[in-house]
């Protein structure tokens, strides 16, 4: 099973491009998606965490208040580290068993937005990233998440910069162009996946 870990900054459009890919018919595995899924009521990781953060993490709905938590742990080193110690190891091993269950596929995109700062890079076999300029970054972070600059700043400030990604890429999606450069960029890309993983 040949792997793909897409990859890229907070809010650089992964999950644009992964919807491309997925338009192209490759079955996508998203840790975001499983990160979520690990703070549903009943899940393991949910019961951690209203216990470690109490019960003014949970919203009237009994779900986990997302934003409250986000700002939490990008203000407070302590409850981040906490927090990854919980999450990471479980979301790797469902990462695995999902790209297992796609065993007849050509080939798998994984999408890891932390994949060097977790060291996920043993789940994949080739590294995509998706770059665009931090000054953009910063300015769909504050129009999606509703959140103040400073906040977005210290958000990006906790990843790897662009550039140390960049170093650490096999292959690179640049997305500070329009839509139609970006598909043309993917489709190329899906092609060089499909030779690569004949061989």
């Amino acid at each position: 099973m040949f792997t793909v870990g897409l990859t890229g900054g907070i809010a650089a459009g992964k999950t644009t491009v992964s919807n491309l890919f997925a338009a192209l018919g490759v079955p996508i595995i998203d840790t975001d998606v499983i990160s979520r899924e690990l703070l549903e009521p009943g899940e393991l990781a949910y019961d951690q965490v209203c216990d470690h953060f109490g019960d003014s993490i949970r919203g009237p709905d009994e779900q986990i208040d997302r934003a409250k938590l986000r700002e939490i742990v990008f203000t407070d080193p302590d409850a981040k580290t906490w927090l990854e110690n919980i999450l990471h190891p479980q979301v790797y091993r469902r990462s695995h068993e999902a790209i297992l269950e796609h065993g007849k596929a050509i080939y798998v995109l994984v999408v890891v937005p932390l994949l060097f700062e977790t060291n996920f890079q043993s789940l994949v076999d080739r590294v995509l990233v998706v770059d665009c300029p931090a000054k953009v970054q910063i300015e769909r972070l504050l129009k999606r998440d509703h959140i103040d600059e400073p906040l977005a700043r210290s958000m990006l400030a906790q990843q790897l910069s662009n550039s140390e990604r960049l170093a650490r890429a096999h292959d690179i999606v640049d997305n500070s162009k329009n839509a139609t450069d970006l598909t043309s960029q993917v489709e190329a890309l899906h092609q060089l996946y499909l030779q690569l993983s004949a061989s």
